[in-house]
């Protein structure tokens, strides 16, 4: 399964282009891969090209419209069920977006990216116990998955368990030493609890990893107020 994917899920695209733009480069591809599948309508690879064009334009109903096809004719595609579950959850389908995740597990029993998706989808729908004993059985599976830590710190932030929240940051740091999103919210996470020096040093280690000073200004200024 596609990493990136993983990534972009966690992140809920938070940096998408907009679906809004008319010159957005991936409505061009969108209509190639659209003019392709006219004349191989029965390609999956094809439709699901399509269907990933639709997800980066936020076309969340032309996505599912794609996937529910695949599914259709080839109800085990891994690949379909993974990306609709996610697709169903952008269209709060919580409860249709959980049986697909179930379905792939199903399928593939342990499934990293269905786990993942599942501990989210709880999470974000307040099964909070469910998300939590997840994701521990997730990280206890893959014990060297810097996004299964990730996912856990994000999760103890929200209940407010900065303390485990930033070992878990930390261990996804030491995985994936020159990940910024992880930088960024251990430092969030420093200044919450007054590690001022903490907090600047990993500011610091994301403008030599290429992040513009200027976007992170709000931070430093308030580390640098911590007495």
């Amino acid at each position: 399964m596609n990493k990136i994917f993983l990534a972009v899920s966690f992140f809920l695209y938070c940096n998408g282009i907009s679906a809004q733009n008319t010159d957005n480069p991936f409505r061009d591809s969108l209509r190639i891969a659209s003019n392709e599948l006219s004349f191989h309508p029965d390609s999956v690879d094809l439709r699901l090209k399509k269907a990933s064009w639709n997800i980066q334009l936020h076309e969340w109903n032309y996505a599912k419209d794609e996937y529910d096809l695949i599914l259709k004719f080839n109800p085990r595609n891994l690949s379909a069920l993974l990306y609709r579950a996610y697709v169903n959850v952008q269209l709060l389908r919580y409860n249709f977006a959980r049986l697909d995740y179930q379905n792939l597990l199903t399928i593939v029993p342990g499934n990293f990216e269905a786990q993942l998706g599942l501990a989210l989808l709880n999470e974000k729908d307040k099964h909070y116990t469910e998300a939590y004993d997840g994701i521990n059985r997730l990280i206890s599976q893959c014990p060297d998955s810097a996004i299964a830590y990730a996912a856990r710190a994000n999760m103890e932030v929200e209940r407010k368990m900065y303390d485990l929240a930033e070992d878990d940051y930390s261990k996804a740091i030491s995985l994936d030493n020159d990940n910024k999103d992880y930088l960024l919210n251990r430092a969030d996470i420093y200044i919450r609890k007054k590690k001022k020096d903490l907090a600047i040093a990993d500011l610091d280690r994301m403008i030599l990893l290429g992040t513009p000073r200027a976007s992170l200004k709000n931070y430093y200024q308030k580390a640098y107020k911590i007495k």
